[in-house]
């Protein structure tokens, strides 16, 4: 009820009816690590009123996972010392919420922070960490001698069948948490049997951010969630000589966390948005993702179409959302790209649009599902940090700082 009341005065506060709305990244271009970047605070400061009300409709969008929403808003409201609802995050499970054929299915959950409360406040019914897996069964994680857990005194609970598995984030022991995603694949769901020879059907696998690096407080970036599925990749690929399927690739750049964004967007804002403006700092991710979505909505505009099934499709996974057709509609005209120097990206490194330079296969930082398109990795606009980004895009909306 809160945050309602929350958009609705942000609504109501506006100083005129804004036609733009605003995507930002968090990592590499608010924070480096937990401590704000300088030009953040600066760029907030020209986009509230008097009254400390946002100017125009703005989403946090970032692939972070390992905390609920309302923490995230905290934490942003107490750094940039403004008023920042839950409803204004979009973290990178946030689209599991809309997924709800799998919500009442045996999830093994793999990540770290709360993963299983953050599950359940998913709508997930049946959750089973990765800890408790290996509590059930001790003998299965053998990686680290010392740390073996010992038989239980008594006999612990059946663990149900696992149909599922959801990747929330980088786990803290990637090798026990490898060998434990890898024995549940190759039993389909039953970890406790031996591998089967031939698995029939894959269970189904629903990762979340497929960042390969992402920016910290070190001088250069850290492996991210990206890295680890990599190894999952190899390690099922070695082992069964064929690819590692996912059901669903969630966060940035998947179309549907886009799609999701903009809902959020529009509810801050009744009036159809003329203009999108996506801030990031990973070519990767951040641009690739925004370029995507400015694709779709081309495409929805020339299509004027009224259908209230959307399919979002976006690296190899394909996903049926089913909104309401108000929700459905298109939510701007087009999603513009401001690149900026203060995370990943490096601008000592050529842009893609150097032809010459281009991205190749063998420098490429995407996932492996992501069709490695040269102009989805080309932002609109390059800039220093968020406070210039923030000037260009008041520029370009004529508005007064």
């Amino acid at each position: 009820m809160w945050c309602r009341s929350f958009l609705q005065q942000t609504v109501r506060s506006m100083a005129t009816s804004r036609q733009a709305g605003i995507l930002f990244d968090i990592d590499g271009v608010l924070l480096r690590g937990g401590s704000l970047i300088p030009a953040a605070q600066r760029a907030f400061r020209k986009l509230v009123d008097q009254n400390n009300n946002f100017l125009f409709p703005i989403v946090f969008v970032t692939n972070a996972g390992s905390c609920q929403r309302h923490d995230k808003a905290q934490q942003l409201s107490h750094l940039l010392d403004i008023q920042v609802a839950p409803e204004q995050v979009v973290l990178s499970h946030s689209p599991l919420q809309m997924m709800k054929s799998f919500h009442d299915k045996c999830v093994l959950v793999s990540g770290q922070g709360p993963v299983t409360d953050i599950a359940n406040t998913l709508g997930f019914q049946k959750v089973v960490s990765v800890e408790q897996l290996r509590k059930h069964h001790p003998l299965l994680d053998r990686m680290e001698h010392n740390r073996s857990p010992s038989l239980p005194a008594c006999p612990l609970p059946t663990l149900p069948r696992i149909q599922a598995i959801i990747l929330f984030g980088e786990p803290i022991r990637w090798e026990t948490n490898l060998q434990l995603l890898i024995d549940v694949l190759l039993t389909n769901g039953r970890p406790g049997c031996m591998y089967e020879a031939q698995v029939a059907s894959q269970l189904p696998v629903l990762a979340c951010n497929v960042d390969l690096m992402w920016m910290a407080e070190a001088p250069s970036p850290r492996f991210g969630h990206g890295m680890f599925l990599l190894c999952l990749e190899s390690a099922y690929r070695k082992l069964t000589g064929h690819e590692l399927q996912y059901q669903a690739l969630l966060g940035k750049p998947a179309l549907l966390t886009y799609q999701y964004a903009a809902r959020l967007l529009r509810l801050q804002n009744h009036h159809q948005l003329t203009t999108i403006y996506a801030i990031g700092d990973n070519l990767m991710t951040d641009i690739y993702g925004a370029n995507l979505f400015n694709r779709y909505l081309a495409q929805q505009h020339a299509a004027m179409t009224t259908t209230t099934k959307l399919v979002a499709k976006g690296m190899g996974s394909q996903v049926a959302m089913v909104m309401a057709e108000e929700e459905a509609a298109c939510p701007a005209a087009q999603c513009r790209t401001i690149l900026v120097c203060t995370g990943v990206y490096n601008p000592h490194s050529p842009l893609p649009s150097d032809r010459s330079n281009a991205v190749t296969e063998t420098i490429f930082h995407g996932h492996r599902d992501l069709v490695l398109e040269p102009d989805l990795v080309e932002p609109h606009h390059v800039v220093e940090d968020v406070e210039a980004a923030v000037d260009l895009l008041l520029q370009q909306e004529n508005s007064p700082t």
